[in-house]
């Protein structure tokens, strides 16, 4: 084979970065995420004219009249949702003011811890590589990025999942990768699934207790006296219980009545806390028949597929990642081969049992949240691994963001002489009847509509152009490499 010619000067020089930004992964990642996260976070629009402010106006409520237990918003008790986003957002104005960048800012910052976490789960299992891959690839896809400008509770959510099952398998190793401190994980478990059930009630416990459950039928497992005593799930159910239980007591006590199991509802009807929550909220609810009815559910189709976008521009690396081994059986020659296939096994019964589970449930588009760093692990593990399907995920990706800079950069320029007169909200109210979707006011976006997201089409097209920069660097990195 003759040899190949020597790389131009700039692809050396940005695969040096790029090494240089692998050997330090921590930072890079916690860098990534707070310059994608924090900015989101803190820049226009304000807060919309739907959950956003009414979950503000409920922090700013409890934090002026000092009651923590039961959310109030314009006098009337709101017994809807777990408290814990709420009093991030309260104790967020306590310390910054009644600002809609200090309601955002919490979400933002559990953002960024959650790609750390992610990014060391990630190192953990598998390679340094996969960790920087992993971590930048959650803190850089779309859906990650829009589900935190919504004050929703789902992002925390996802880091005490992402915490629970880390600590869930850590726990179970055995024999040489037998966990030395499992006190510290047992801790992080019962924490977790305590944070889960302030944050979104028994989803808090469905969510990590179904891929667990998953886990160990497939692991053959379940079953294990062994397993399970290393597990202490004593220690860990006290744990969370100590740490949800006074909340629940204290709202059940303070809005009777107290145990309404009424499967119906009617205007003017008042049931209490207990049924508000957890007949209607959580029954009645993934059964659709919720009151009032005023939500809407995605087509499952879209649902689906719809996570093609959620992490796009990485979802071109989900075939590379389908190749991957799932091997879970120990083999002495390579344990660390075996604990990287447990950790995938366990992304994909993570992944699996959340879509599922809300497939047969109503559902909106940011309700699979927290499946986004098990997809994360698995892509971050393969671009790792590298090989011909992430070379065509490069291809692919570096085109596709290369087109979507273009499509900004044109739009942009069509809307360069517009007006922009008002908020952008009257400008939003197109089709009223899509906004009982978290995204429904996509579809009010008109061309006219983008005068007042000039900045925003600024930004990214800066965003797709470093994006389609960065994944064909990769590609001419792995081209000089092989002399593919």
């Amino acid at each position: 084979m003759p040899d190949q010619p020597p790389a131009p000067r700039v692809i050396t020089w940005l695969v040096a970065q790029r090494e240089r930004l692998e050997a330090h992964w921590q930072f890079t990642v916690v860098a990534v995420a707070a310059i994608v996260l924090l900015l989101g976070a803190l820049s226009p629009p304000s807060l919309m004219d739907d959950m956003d402010s009414v979950h503000a106006a409920i922090a700013r409520t409890m934090l002026r009249s000092g009651d923590w237990v039961t959310a109030r918003i314009d006098g009337v008790v709101y017994l809807d949702k777990a408290p814990m986003t709420t009093w991030l957002i309260a104790t967020s104005f306590a310390l910054f003011g009644i600002h809609d960048w200090a309601a955002r800012l919490p979400l933002a910052l559990c953002a960024i811890l959650l790609c750390w976490v992610t990014a060391r789960f990630a190192r953990c299992a598998f390679s340094p590589s996969a960790a920087l891959y992993s971590g930048i690839a959650l803190a850089t896809c779309a859906g990650l990025y829009l589900f935190t400008r919504i004050l929703i509770p789902e992002v925390i959510l996802t880091l005490a999942v992402t915490l629970a099952l880390w600590a869930f398998l850590r726990l179970i190793e055995e024999d040489d990768d037998a966990e030395p401190r499992p006190a510290l994980w047992a801790l992080v478990l019962g924490a977790a699934l305590g944070a889960g059930l302030l944050l979104k009630g028994l989803l808090g416990i469905v969510a990590p207790g179904g891929a667990i459950f998953l886990y160990l039928v497939l692991t053959r497992q379940l079953s294990s006296l062994a397993v399970w005593k290393r597990l202490r799930p004593h220690y860990w159910l006290g744990i969370a219980l100590l740490i949800a239980a006074p909340w629940y007591t204290l709202a059940t006590l303070s809005n009777p009545p107290y145990f309404d199991f009424a499967l119906h509802s009617e205007s003017g009807s008042y049931r209490g806390f207990f049924w508000r929550y957890f007949i209607n909220e959580h029954l009645l609810r993934f059964l659709g028949l919720r009151y009032p009815a005023d939500y809407n559910t995605v087509p499952l189709g879209f649902f689906w597929l719809g996570h093609l976008v959620w992490l796009f521009p990485w979802s071109a690396y989900l075939p590379a990642a389908a190749q991957l081994s799932y091997r879970t059986i120990a083999r002495p020659i390579n344990r660390a081969i075996d604990r990287a296939g447990r950790v995938r096994l366990m992304a994909l019964c993570w992944a699996g049992f959340l879509l599922a589970f809300f497939s047969f449930s109503t559902s909106q588009e940011y309700y699979t949240l927290p499946i986004y760093p098990a997809l994360a692990l698995l892509i971050g593990s393969a671009v790792a691994e590298g090989g011909p399907w992430v070379r065509r995920g490069r291809y692919f990706a570096s085109g596709l963001m290369a087109f979507c800079a273009l499509v900004a950069a044109a739009i942009l320029f069509a809307v360069r002489s517009l007006p922009a007169e008002g908020e952008i909200f009257s400008a939003l109210t197109q089709n009223p009847d899509a906004h009982t979707l978290s995204l429904g006011h996509m579809n009010d976006l008109t061309l006219a509509s983008f005068a007042w997201l000039r900045l925003p089409l600024l930004l990214a097209v800066i965003a797709f152009s470093i994006g389609a920069l960065s994944a064909w660097t990769f590609r001419g990195r792995a081209s000089w490499a092989d002399g593919s």
